[in-house]
């Protein structure tokens, strides 16, 4: 069992490679946006705080989202988890480090994607993904396939989100910056911390991830 983080800036492509590792590795990918829909929808006692606090506007605290997490780590993965969007602040990892201690797993690698600003705009501005199984295609890079159907699914649904344009990533990355960053040198002192390059293909990412692991 290998139980990972991967950090990086909105658009690092942290959602692709977590794909390639659920569907390699059989590892479960963590994603608090992902936990929090379905935590609504579940009828469990801590659905119901979700779609409480949420139906309030209010914002979901730790304790509700560790809670979530604890869950699924005593539900168990062969192939380990993935967290992604999460920890955030310091303050969660702290507590994301007691409840693997709580569970007796462990924290075995965490991967940074580095990535360029500007390039980072660049790619996300392009970007779109399919409605129907998520994959990711760009304007340049990787166009939507010419005869109007996604690749892996054979959906025609194509999403773009409102929020992938200049203005809002640069908000985004100055929100990451200010929370999130502060992460790294907690992971680094720690001795977790590898860092890959995020600009490279799909392919040469995961490659590189790939080795991280084999360490």
């Amino acid at each position: 069992m290998t139980n990972i983080i991967l950090l990086g800036p909105p658009g690092a492509g942290k959602g692709t490679q977590a794909r390639h590792l659920t569907d390699a590795r059989g590892m479960v990918q963590l994603s608090t946006g992902d936990m929090l829909r379905d935590a609504q929808s579940s009828g469990s006692e801590m659905g119901k705080k979700v779609a409480d606090v949420i139906a309030r506007g209010e914002l979901v605290t730790d304790e509700i989202v560790i809670g979530l997490i604890r869950e699924k780590l005593v539900e168990g993965a062969e192939g380990g988890f993935i967290f992604d969007g999460f920890p955030r602040t310091l303050g969660q990892a702290d507590a994301l480090g007691e409840l693997l201690a709580e569970t007796g797993l462990t924290l075995d690698a965490v991967i940074e994607m580095a990535v360029d600003d500007s390039a980072l705009v660049a790619r996300i501005t392009g970007r779109s993904t399919c409605g129907g199984c998520g994959e990711v295609y760009h304007d340049q890079t990787k166009p939507w396939p010419a005869d109007g159907k996604c690749s892996n699914c054979g959906s025609t649904e194509v999403k773009r989100r409102a929020d992938d344009n200049e203005e809002s990533l640069k908000t985004r990355l100055m929100e990451y910056y200010k929370k999130t960053s502060p992460l790294l040198g907690y992971y680094y002192a720690k001795g977790d911390l590898q860092s890959v390059d995020g600009l490279q293909n799909m392919d040469a990412v995961k490659a590189d991830i790939a080795a991280v692991l084999a360490e």
